[in-house]
């Protein structure tokens, strides 16, 4: 073998085009070889393309170094090599400031290594050869590195101001290597906190129920591969240029299924046509600002990358390319992104060893619920490669809990957010019916019930709320429930069936829970002490046309009242006496009168909590404690369209994007929460949107039809609209979201007359 590299690329990439490429495309062929950067062991990954999180960090910084190694510094990202075939190894590396990275890769053999040549700066998203690469290469996308006259057209100019890190020695079969490397940071990235605890960043083992929590390495996802050969593509011309007006969106079929085309600033975009969450039709949504809006629960996609930009969901949309020729629009895309769907980012995988210090991790999250995984989904896509941490009471990994009081009979690996191969995969490390019962700040430690202590870096608080419950007389007889598990509302149902259900409160919970059981039970009786359902959020008026719906489906009302009394026969519950003195026979009650947050645990941790238990943090959901952050029902934050008025918003979305904001804020980005709230419901087939923060509405302007159940409603707080809601009347929820996200100030008297056309810009 001889000595020395062969040829050479490197040069500086802008940070986009590097997430852009290397998000759909695989780096490395599956028979690569990897250096991951730790002791510099050399290591072969089957599906290594999950590696191209790690070369992409937005931040770098002495976070993402371990002092601790034997050799030295780590480079900010892992090392990359890669063959193809028998070839011998590629070695390179990368680091990077807040705005470039800079990539560096040398052959190690004088032999010619045939290898891909990624044009990083390809508008699609994907990476390609030019057209001469092609043509002097037999194998039409592997071209020789000595070919490669035409590079610096790919790379953009060399930095002065950092110098490319350098490393010796070469192999041909894998063997662990000593790296020597050396990183030199910029001085705004020098000085941040380092991340690791205590310079120790390895998985435990944890026993929590008699199951270790350790996950190994080697366990991963089957990855598909996402660069597919020329005949797993299809490609198909589907219109004219002139065919769609700027902002404009079409479905197209390509054969093998719908593609979104998309029109923007005279560009075309081709993108899955289903947004990921529950597969509504994109094309019906909202485009503007760059981004796709979905008509059912307002997530967003940008459509340049597909990249989920904002909530809920937690997948993104396939890319595909676009090529305009003789003013023809034709699009190619692989056959199965065609048929998937949805495409989930690269991440980063967890690198620390997995022996030695067994009491201590990088980040822990407390609560796994949306906000808990988003943070920690987060902070893999951003190449976060040290150990995560989350602990949950529940008994299952994160799913679903929005859709529980909506669909009781759902199994719970129907409700599944994630399947458990995927935290294997990304060393997620979960805690299952863990407890925590003390956090000492100081010490940066938490307290389990079972005695185990677990130290931390960074912190954050998600435990969500607790269900209220009742008070009264027999409040402890068998069959009354708070829908809290996938097991209470399986056996909700169960008890359900063919007999008499009893629903305490009126809100959503307790509304979804009446109308599932409906077709179920021999009867449905709702107990309020409102006068209508709905009634401080949505208004009187929409209230009563709700619950006229209810009414038409065999569902009975109690207003005004409260239980006094549960009565059981040989434990069990048999009726319910309320205090009209009303006695209602009840097989099953379920309880939603509304909850509080989880956070007794914190009482005496110094971490700030106001007269409710709330936690309050700011717009970068930190606490009054560095190092410490919270998101999700258990939090008061700043409304940045509601003057930053301190709010407690529980909805599943939000949950969503304040742990998208916690995690970003963990990793030094200084991100700030500024997303508009919304949420859904579904009752006897039919949904309900709304957007916006309505509390202290002192008027409700309808447009449409009430009694068809076909109108949106404005709720106005002096003269400004502050949320919306609709019911068949798609997509005008996402509408008034998108406006409200641009910051747009919506006034009363645009709504009062009926004209809608402020709305109708940008649209399909």
């Amino acid at each position: 073998m001889a000595a020395g590299p062969r040829a050479e690329l490197c040069g500086w990439f802008p940070l986009p085009q590097l997430h852009q490429s290397w998000a759909g495309c695989p780096l490395l062929s599956p028979q690569s070889w990897v250096s991951l950067g730790t002791r510099g062991l050399a290591s072969p990954h089957t599906h290594s393309p999950l590696l191209a999180a790690t070369h992409a960090r937005r931040r770098a910084g002495p976070s993402w170094t371990r002092p601790s190694l034997p050799c030295g510094p780590r480079p900010v990202s892992p090392l990359l090599g890669w063959n193809r075939g028998a070839g011998a190894p590629l070695k390179g590396g990368l680091f990077q400031d807040s705005t470039h990275a800079f990539v560096g890769v040398h052959t190690c053999t004088s032999v010619p290594s045939p290898l891909q040549v990624l044009n990083l700066s390809s508008r699609h998203g994907s990476p390609s050869v030019s057209e001469d690469h092609r043509r002097s290469s037999p194998a039409g996308d592997i071209v020789d590195l000595g070919q490669l006259d035409s590079l610096p057209s790919v790379l953009p100019p060399a930095r002065p101001d950092l110098r490319p890190f350098t490393m010796g020695g070469c192999f041909s079969k894998p063997k662990p290597v000593e790296l020597k490397i050396e990183v030199v940071l910029p001085e705004k990235e020098r000085g941040k906190e380092e991340l690791s605890a205590g310079g120790k960043g390895s998985p435990r083992a944890y026993q929590g129920n008699g199951t270790a929590r350790h996950f190994h390495a080697e366990e991963r996802l089957p990855t598909p591969q996402p660069y597919p050969s020329p005949q797993d593509c299809v490609e198909a011309t589907v219109c004219h240029v002139k065919d769609l007006e700027n902002g404009q969106m079409r479905e197209v079929e390509l054969g093998w299924g719908k593609v979104l085309l998309v029109k923007d600033n005279g560009e075309f975009h081709a993108l899955g046509h289903k947004c990921p969450h529950y597969g509504a039709p994109l094309v019906k949504g909202v485009l503007s600002r760059g981004r796709v809006r979905c008509p059912w629960h307002g997530a967003c996609f940008n459509i340049s990358t597909g990249d989920l930009e904002d909530f809920p969901g937690l997948d993104s949309l396939h890319k595909f390319q676009v090529k305009i020729e003789k003013e023809k629009v034709t699009v190619r895309a692989s056959k199965q992104a065609l048929q998937l769907q949805r495409r989930t980012k690269v991440m980063a995988k967890c690198i620390s060893p997995s022996a030695g210090h067994s009491s201590s991790t990088n980040v822990l999250i407390v609560g796994a619920g949306a906000a808990g995984l988003v943070c920690a989904e987060t902070l893999r896509q951003e190449g976060f490669s040290d150990r995560i941490v989350l602990c949950t009471l529940d008994r299952h990994l994160p799913y679903d809990r929005a859709k529980l009081s909506k669909s009781l009979d759902a199994q719970p690996e129907q409700l599944a957010l994630r399947p458990k191969e995927f935290f294997r995969a990304y060393g997620l490390e979960m805690l299952t019916e863990a407890q925590v019962v003390t956090v000492d700040v100081r010490n940066k430690k938490v307290v389990f019930k079972d005695g185990f202590k677990l130290e931390y870096s960074k912190l954050l608080l998600a435990p969500g709320s607790s269900p209220k419950t009742l008070t009264c007389r027999g409040k402890d007889v068998e069959n009354v429930f708070t829908i809290r598990t996938p097991e209470d509302a399986n056996r909700v149902v169960r008890l359900a069936r063919g007999r008499n259900a009893v629903v305490v409160g009126a809100g959503f919970l307790g509304m979804e829970v009446a109308a599932y059981l409906a077709e179920k039970a021999h009867s449905v009786s709702v107990v309020e002490l409102e006068e209508t359902p709905f009634r401080r959020f949505l208004g009187e008026r929409v209230g009563r046309a709700l619950m006229k719906m209810f009414e038409n489906n065999r569902v009975k009302f109690y207003m005004q009242t409260e239980v006094l009394e549960l009565r059981a026969q040989e434990g069990k519950l048999q009726e319910v006496v309320l205090k009209s003195s009303k006695v209602l026979r009840a097989d099953v009650c379920v309880v939603g009168i509304g909850a509080v947050p989880a956070t007794g645990f914190l009482r005496q941790s110094g971490i700030a909590l106001d007269s409710r238990g709330f936690i309050p943090v700011n717009k970068m959901m930190q606490t009054n404690i560095p190092a410490v952050f919270a998101a999700g029902d258990a939090v008061t934050f700043p409304l940045a369209w509601r003057n930053n008025r301190k709010v407690n918003i529980p909805h599943w979305q939000m949950a969503h994007a304040q742990g998208r904001v916690a995690a970003e804020n963990m990793l030094a980005q200084e991100a700030e929460i500024n997303t508009v709230p919304y949420l859904w419901t579904a009752m006897f087939g039919k949904s309900l949107r709304y957007a916006g923060y309505g509390e202290g509405f002192d008027d409700v302007i309808i447009q449409g039809d009430l009694e068809e159940l076909k109108f949106v409603a404005f709720y106005t707080k002096g003269d400004e609209v502050i949320a919306v809601a609709s019911m068949n009347y798609d997509p005008i929820v996402s509408k008034v979201a998108e406006v409200l996200a641009s910051g747009r100030t919506i006034r009363k008297r645009e709504v009062e007359t009926g004209d809608m056309s402020w709305l109708t810009g940008k649209g399909s």
